[in-house]
This record gives structure tokens, sequence and C-alpha cells, in this order.
């Protein structure tokens, strides 16, 4: 009788750590490309428009649509980086930003996928998670988009007037279940989270600043309960 042995080789502290940072030097480089590559292009056609055909609006016009549009969502330019980089992690951040659609499909996505694994925000394997939830939520989209715009308005059309009131609610669902999966691990965040939102939505809170709000908000309480739970532990 012949035994075959499985030898399992697990990778040093050392090397992990180097396999890892090589993985966010390759993210960084690929991001930065695709992300400027996209920038390229979007801004070349307006050019092309512009001043190849000659269509050019006006800088003044320009610069009164910009400012318009940046005095309403500029905040989130800072905020949503910042707020979602430590769930997304570098390379889900980059390939969020890249494919958009960021709230209402790669953040639930890659919050769902890291709750099901067991994977920690954070951490590497949460990042990990999170990237391959987002590919692989990109890659879904990318194909219903195709069937959309190819026979979108028919689908559409066909379906009955109940079920097509019924989109609006599509996104508040997506975020009321991931407020849900979070709130049941820590119910009290769950709890202020809600009231800051509904003080964002009905208080004297501009249109602007109500995200902000509500992340910067709910990120202050939760620290402090935090460290007054610390502090009641230690004492």
């Amino acid at each position: 009788m012949v035994v075959l042995e499985r030898h399992t080789t697990v990778a040093s502290p050392a090397k992990s750590e180097e396999n890892f940072a090589t993985f966010h030097s390759q993210a960084h480089f690929w991001g930065r490309l695709t992300i400027w590559g996209v920038i390229i292009c979007t801004i070349a056609f307006p050019l092309y428009l512009s001043f190849g055909l000659e269509y050019h609006p006006g800088w003044s016009v320009i610069l009164t649509g910009f400012l318009s549009y940046g005095a309403v969502v500029s905040i989130i330019w800072f905020v949503e980086p910042i707020s979602y980089y430590p769930i997304l992690g570098v390379s889900g951040t980059y390939l969020a930003f890249l494919t958009g659609n960021i709230g209402n499909m790669c953040l639930p996505s890659a919050s769902i996928a890291q709750s099901i694994v067991k994977a920690e925000p954070g951490t590497r394997k949460g990042e990990v998670t999170a990237t391959l939830a987002i590919s692989a939520a990109s890659i879904v989209n990318t194909t219903m988009l195709i069937v959309v715009i190819l026979g979108g308005s028919y689908l559409i059309n066909a379906l009955p007037e109940s079920i097509r009131a019924s989109f609006s609610f599509v996104l508040p669902a997506i975020f009321g279940g991931v407020l849900a999966q979070f709130a049941l691990k820590k119910p009290v965040w769950g709890i202020g989270a809600i009231a800051l939102g509904i003080f964002a939505a009905l208080g004297p809170v501009p249109p602007s600043f109500q995200t902000f709000i509500c992340i910067a908000g709910t990120v202050i309480f939760a620290v402090i309960l935090e460290k007054m739970k610390a502090s009641e532990q230690a004492s």
C-alpha cells in the first residue's frame, strides 16, 4: 500500500506581507492607469466637439454650469473616497470608482460578500473579498447594461405600470439592507445612524451636506460609544 501525503505550504508572515505589498503596487499601477485613461477619454469628446467641430459654448457657460453642479456635490468628492475606503480597500476603491454605481452596487456587493465569508472590513481578506465581489457585480452590471441598451425601452414599456412604479424603491431597499446588516452587529450604532438620517432629511441641513452629516456623524457617534465602553471596562 502506498500512502500519499499532502504537504501544505504556508507562507511566512514576511512573505505574505511582501506578496500583499506587491498586490497593492500592481493595484496602484493599473488603477491609476485605467482611471486616467477614462478621464482622458471623457474629456477628449467634449474637447473635440468644442475645438474640432467648433461647438464651444463659451467659458462663462461652462464655468457657471460647473460651479452650480459643484456647489451641490463637491462635498461628495471628498466624503466618498474617505468613507468607502475602509470597506473597499486599495484595489476595491480603484475598481469601484472606475465602474461607478458605488453606493447602489459596489458597496453593497462588497459588504454582503464580506459578511458571507466572515471577512472584517479593513483586513486583507476583506479587501480581496471586496475586490472579487465588485468585479463580479461589475460584470453582471455591464452584461445587463448591454441588454438594456439594446432593448431596454421595449422591455420597460412592456412591464405593468405597478412594476415600473416600484423601481423608485430599489435604491432605498438596497441601503436599508446594508444598514440592517451592520445594525444587527451593533444595534446602538444603527439607531444612531437612523436618527442622524432622519435629522439630515427633515432638519435644516442643505442637500449637499446630508450625506456628509450622516457618514461623519455616525462615525463620531460610534467612536464616542466605543471610547465610553472602553473606559467603563477599564474602570
